[in-house]
């Protein structure tokens, strides 16, 4: 897999950003050993945290794709808190290689209490604000959020025949499926050969080692490029993500030597067609004879 290109980040937002997060770490307490007042660090406190937000517990290779750790160094912490007596483990009901961790009632004694301190330690910190300011704060933070989750996402170069694509592909067909009045047949969908190699591209998108969008392109005749079915997951929608595909799709298309690229999209998708025309693309004449297609349009490319 061949991830995709960005632009260079600027030494200036790099600062900022690191500047930010030494700040608020050290605001809430993350260098602590005693997290939150409570006799553990925070890494063991968020661990806590994560098991108990899965009903059933959850297996150790789950832990370690959703927190980013070390095998090694999730497993110690686990044993540590098994030790102590806050989760139990067993073998996953669903396959027998795996671990599954579980709280126990002192767990969850532990975790009410740890998300009693962390809700105090909040209030104070914004108790020092006016309510606008608060209002203000809030809706930062949900941006903030927004944007480092769009970051931390990867978009990847494909074979059109992956495992990954083609079910990026099947989501698709499901999604339209149920958005058109007329339906959709996934017969229409880009066959393999029409998205790999000298014929064309397909990008998947991955968070956390998921597959949340995609997007294809295909070469329509010399010099033109053709866009083909740019879709999220509903998971991973109003973050910026389509673009971000359309954009490494436009890169690509440059890059195959593309003057123009065009898309069609069906008239129900008018959230799709407001971003076209945002990025860029103006409403042509049909070019091709796809059924499930009411407007056609096309971008010129630098």
């Amino acid at each position: 897999m061949e991830p995709v290109a960005t632009e260079p980040v600027s030494a200036e937002d790099v600062t900022a950003l690191r500047h930010f997060n030494r700040y608020f770490t050290r605001r809430i307490g993350v260098l602590d050993d005693h997290y939150l007042g409570q006799d553990r660090p925070l890494g063991e406190a968020r661990l806590l945290f994560e098991i108990d937000e899965s009903a059933s517990g959850a297996s150790l290779r789950e832990l370690r794709t959703r927190l980013g750790l070390d095998a090694g160094y999730l497993s110690r912490m686990a044993k540590a808190l098994q030790a102590q007596g806050l989760v139990r483990s067993s073998v996953h009901p669903d396959d027998n290689r795996l671990r599954r961790v579980e709280l126990t009632a002192a767990g969850r004694a532990e975790v009410r209490e740890q998300n009693r301190r962390a809700g105090a330690l909040a209030s104070g910190l914004l108790e020092g604000l006016a309510p606008d300011q608060r209002t203000e704060l809030t809706g930062a933070l949900a941006t903030a959020q927004r944007l480092l989750r769009l970051a931390a996402i990867t978009v990847t170069r494909l074979p059109g025949a992956s495992p990954d694509a083609r079910a990026c592909l099947r989501a698709y067909a499901a999604d339209i499926d149920a958005r058109f009045p007329e339906g959709f047949d996934e017969s229409a969908l880009v066959r393999p050969e029409e998205v790999s190699g000298d014929a064309g591209d397909f990008f998947v998108a991955y968070e956390e080692n998921r597959p949340v969008g995609c997007g294809a392109l295909r070469r329509l005749e010399p010099g033109v490029g053709e866009i083909r079915h740019v879709w999220v997951h509903p998971d991973a929608r109003r973050l910026g993500l389509a673009r971000r595909l359309l954009a490494a799709l436009e890169g690509e298309a440059t890059a195959r030597g593309f003057a123009v690229v065009r898309l069609d999209t069906h008239a129900s998708l008018t959230e799709a067609q407001a971003m076209y025309r945002a990025c860029g693309y103006r409403e042509i004449p049909r070019y091709d004879d796809n059924v499930y297609a009411a407007h056609w349009f096309e971008k010129r490319l630098a």
